[in-house]
């Protein structure tokens, strides 16, 4: 097969921490986002902003990566049957696989171990309070019954069965918020979908680039397939990814129809040319707060959808870490599980999840409907949040002796407790020259994140 004397690309995304000036984990280095530029410059109006509260409040959610790539975890089999690594859910590009051979992977998937009700209940015993699914990825394969493109799960696979509409009750039956991905500059479905200097573009069965019109594939299958996710899923967030070559009419364009047809839908930055209700920062986490509002998207180990063999796991400490550190800068933490190709997501990211859960049963009050650290600079044990009036002290770091020494003068609390023991007081001593001394006990109460909460006044 021509595909497979390609040599496989570099998987995208690499997922990691950052260094200390981005998160507080080490790890990969800040090499930029592909669609970094999506910038909402503007503040958001009061129509907008009421429009977020719920996801402002929220703070933390499941992002889902499901598709024919997931089939054989990111490979391919070769002409003797030898799975092949595609890289990443970009196998189809990677390996150049021709469409008529991509598309026989719609004859094995056959996720019969789905279960829409299992995959909310495990966001939502983790503390989080939406869940985003990829409803077309970049492979044009559309994981819904889709009225206007017969390449889909419902018509296409022996299953049948349409796991965005299964997925969509399950959060209204649990109570969580539901959104859809959408994949919008790249299509290697479609004959007319253009990339920037064809970087991205199924460029082996549809060579022309410079034939291609977005125009074309805008109106033939983008508008009627947003209409479609809009009218029948009614969902929370349609989140773009990769605007590409669309052009500023046809952002607005399509903005306006989602505003015609769902005016309560969160957007993201991602619809292009710095439209939207907030921007998308991902697999890094921004060094301060200076875009509002905002969310990092992250993996939880090495790639978006499934790859088999992967279990480089984040551990739990560093999610918690990261997404504390998301939160006290005014952003939302949007997790990614891959699921595998029968429709089970992998035991080590539900066992992280089950463990994430636990921290945030006892500690979800210093994340939910908080806003970030009020001081101009982060401490160096941890990270603050604030809700009414009260600070959460994030301590990651136990300080020797249990002496905790914030220098600011708002600090005006003689007594705080800690959330994972309420009755259990700490007592704040304020100089003359705003230094607060807070006596904790000699070790933390939670090896991860000890929270304080903090009654303090804001000066401003």
């Amino acid at each position: 097969m021509k595909s497979l004397l390609f040599a496989v690309c570099a998987t995208a995304g690499l997922a990691g921490a950052f260094s200390s000036a981005q998160v507080l984990t080490n790890g990969q280095p800040d090499t930029g986002d592909p669609n970094e530029g999506h910038k909402i410059v503007q503040e958001n109006t009061p129509e907008e902003t009421a429009r977020l509260a719920w996801w402002s409040d929220a703070r933390f959610g499941m992002f889902i990566h499901w598709g024919l790539y997931s089939q054989w975890g990111c490979h391919y089999p070769d002409t003797n049957g030898t799975l092949v690594s595609g890289g990443s859910e970009h196998m189809m590009l990677h390996l150049q696989i021709p469409l008529k051979e991509y598309a026989k992977i719609t004859d094995a998937f056959d996720p019969t171990n789905f279960n829409a009700d299992e995959w909310v209940a495990i966001a939502k015993n983790a503390g989080m309070k939406y869940v985003v699914i990829t409803s077309k990825h970049h492979d044009g394969f559309a994981m819904y019954d889709s009225a206007c493109s017969d390449y889909n799960i419902v018509k296409r696979t022996p299953w049948h069965r349409d796991p965005v509409a299964e997925l969509d009750a399950a959060c209204r039956k649990q109570g969580l918020k539901f959104g859809v991905y959408y994949s919008l500059g790249r299509d290697w479905e479609d004959p007319d979908c253009p990339t920037k200097d064809g970087y991205r573009s199924n460029t082996w069965d549809y060579p022309d680039e410079k034939s291609k019109v977005f125009a074309k594939y805008f109106e033939r299958k983008v508008k009627p397939q947003v209409t479609e996710l809009l009218t029948k899923y009614h969902p929370a967030i349609l989140w773009f990814d990769t605007p590409e070559e669309i052009s500023a009419d046809e952002s607005k364009e399509l903005l306006a129809l989602i505003r015609k047809l769902q005016p309560n839908c969160i957007v993201n930055s991602r619809v292009g040319h710095n439209l939207g209700d907030y921007v998308v920062s991902e697999q890094k986490i921004p060094g301060t707060a200076d875009v509002k509002p905002w969310e990092t998207c992250m993996t939880l180990n090495g790639h978006w959808g499934y790859f088999l063999g992967d279990e480089k796991w984040k551990s739990p400490e560093v999610v918690i870490h990261n997404l504390v550190d998301i939160i006290s800068k005014g952003g939302n933490y949007l997790l990614n599980v891959g699921p595998t190709g029968e429709g089970i997501i992998p035991q080590g990211a539900v066992t992280d999840l089950n463990a994430i859960g636990v921290w945030m049963k006892t500690n979800g009050g210093s994340i939910y409907g908080t806003s970030a650290n009020p001081f101009k600079q982060q401490p160096g044990w941890g990270r603050i949040t604030q809700k009414d009036g009260t600070l959460y002290l994030h301590i990651f770091d136990w300080p020797a002796g249990g002496k905790l020494v914030i220098n600011n003068e708002q600090i005006k609390a003689a007594a705080g407790y800690f959330l994972a023991d309420p009755n259990l007081h700490v007592t704040v001593r304020t100089s003359s020259d705003g230094v607060a001394t807070i006596q904790l006990p000699a070790r933390p109460l939670d090896a991860i994140d000890t929270v304080v909460a903090l009654p303090w006044r804001n000066n401003d």
